[in-house]
């Protein structure tokens, strides 16, 4: 077992109390696939809680996102641009089609109704929010967004909380891991693995680990793993 030692710098990235994190490096900025792997901190131990599992991105690759990393340079993410966001997110509540999620897993979730909608409409006041509304009576524009479509990939919904605190119009929503449609078939953003593998992450998570999410590509990773706080090089899985 590898253990990653590291002394947290006062501008780590990853908040000092976070002691759950998912870490995800993609060979560059255009890869739509790459490779994910979990881990647990113990004071400043970062130590490996999963195997690595092969996961899939965006189908243009990634973008910087609007998490809790200080602002970068380069690519911002935007709606619609086929791009998973890079960087460091919270995670927020779990939403599924079952009525409760896989046994031994303990973590905030919602059951997805006929009524539930995630706005992706950058004019809209709700945009990048969960909504519910009657589905007896919906609006407009609620047939393109709902979330129950009893699509198998979204059976597990998992938010990944980029561009939430305050959502920025047009800078990328409804972003989450879910389950892959293809062992080679990329997303419009999100990051999709099998759902074994989901299923797993779900089973680990525990909300007050405060879980987050890094994803980067391998050179970003290389050159920021240090000052961000995160797992050393050898115990990630770099492809």
């Amino acid at each position: 077992m590898v253990f990653c030692r590291l002394a947290l710098p006062a501008s780590a990235e990853v908040p000092a109390d976070a002691r759950q994190l998912i870490v995800s490096v993609a060979p560059g900025w255009d890869s739509t696939s790459g490779r994910l792997r979990c881990f647990e901190r113990a004071g400043r131990e970062w130590k490996p809680a999963t195997a690595s599992w092969p996961v899939l991105y965006g189908k243009n690759g990634l973008a910087w996102g609007r998490g809790v990393s200080a602002a970068a340079s380069g690519r911002q993410k935007q709606e619609r641009d086929g791009r998973a966001p890079a960087g460091v997110f919270r995670l927020g509540k779990i939403y599924t089609y079952d009525s409760a999620l896989p046994s031994g897993a303990s973590y905030p979730y919602r059951t997805v109704g006929r009524g539930d909608a995630w706005v992706d409409d950058v004019t809209s006041p709700h945009y990048n929010q969960h909504v519910v509304v009657d589905p007896a009576n919906p609006p407009s524009w609620f047939a393109r967004q709902k979330m129950r479509h009893d699509d198998f990939a979204y059976r597990w919904l998992v938010e990944i909380r980029h561009n939430s605190d305050p959502p920025e119009r047009g800078a990328g929503s409804a972003i989450f891991f879910h389950i892959r449609r293809g062992v080679a078939r990329p997303s419009a953003g999100c990051t999709t693995m099998a759902e074994e593998n989901l299923v797993a992450l779900i089973r680990w998570l525990r909300a007050g680990e405060r879980p987050h999410y890094v994803l980067l590509p391998r050179a970003e990773y290389l050159a920021k793993w240090k000052a961000w706080g995160l797992p050393e090089p050898g115990a990630v899985a770099i492809p």
